[in-house]
């Protein structure tokens, strides 16, 4: 996920300092901007993957500048604010940020909210590359609009709706290391990530595995990497 090119616009220094010092020990690019028209023509000439943006810029409303972002889907927005009100978080929402953070904030959480946006926004790409098309892998077909899981024998293996977008969240990143945070984003059930919950991943990848392993080549094809998540060790192609 890093190399991922970030614009920072914002005009305090000392906040611009603290966000684009955290992003960059991370692998991010960031180039920061102290004013929305340089960051608008900065945009025209090189897209970023993000915005992270100030609402209360020297030179115009921020708000301005995310409502233009919001024309162009393929970039990120996240408003970095000391504006905090209900009223303020939802218009900002509204007119097209993807995520809103208050000031003054943890860098710790600014990090992880641009990896969780840029991590969605990376799948979201995928899978409209291969809309309407099936997944097949190690003897296994999977047809993602049915959530059928046949064998190259032709028996069909029965998936829990849980189970088909655990399965689903490996065929888009086949050969990576998926944390647990990273399946319970694509969870087909998204709640409170307490450790009960948490542990309910271990749970559903192991009967998924053991389904899996019940296939014509009878692979191993979900590993656990210890103190990283798991490992989908398999060819995947999309057809």
């Amino acid at each position: 996920m890093p190399n991922k090119l970030i614009y920072l616009v914002e005009d305090n220094r000392d906040i611009q300092e603290l966000a684009s010092r955290s992003l960059k020990q991370y692998g991010y690019a960031v180039e920061c901007f102290h004013n929305g028209t340089s960051a608008r023509n900065a945009i025209r000439r090189c897209q970023p993957d993000l915005v992270i943006c100030d609402l209360g810029l020297p030179d115009m409303d921020g708000i301005t500048l995310v409502r233009e972002l919001w024309e162009n889907p393929g970039i990120g927005v996240i408003i970095l604010t000391g504006r905090s009100s209900l009223t303020d978080r939802v218009f900002g929402l509204e007119v097209g940020a993807d995520d809103y953070i208050t000031k003054p904030f943890e860098p710790r959480e600014l990090v992880a909210r641009t990896a969780s946006l840029l991590r969605r926004m990376e799948a979201s790409t995928k899978r409209s590359e291969i809309a309407g098309k099936k997944a097949s892998f190690a003897g296994w077909t999977f047809d993602p609009d049915t959530l059928r899981l046949t064998s190259d024998e032709g028996s069909v293996e029965s998936l829990s709706s849980a189970e088909s977008h655990l399965l689903l969240a490996f065929l888009h990143s086949p050969n990576r290391v998926l944390s647990r945070e990273q399946l319970l984003e694509c969870s087909a059930r998204r709640a409170d990530q307490d450790q009960a919950f948490d542990r309910s991943i271990d749970v559903r990848v192991s009967r998924l595995r053991q389904k899996l392993q019940s296939g014509p080549k009878k692979h191993k094809l979900i590993n656990t990497v210890y103190g990283a998540g798991y490992l989908f060790s398999v060819q995947v192609e999309w057809i």
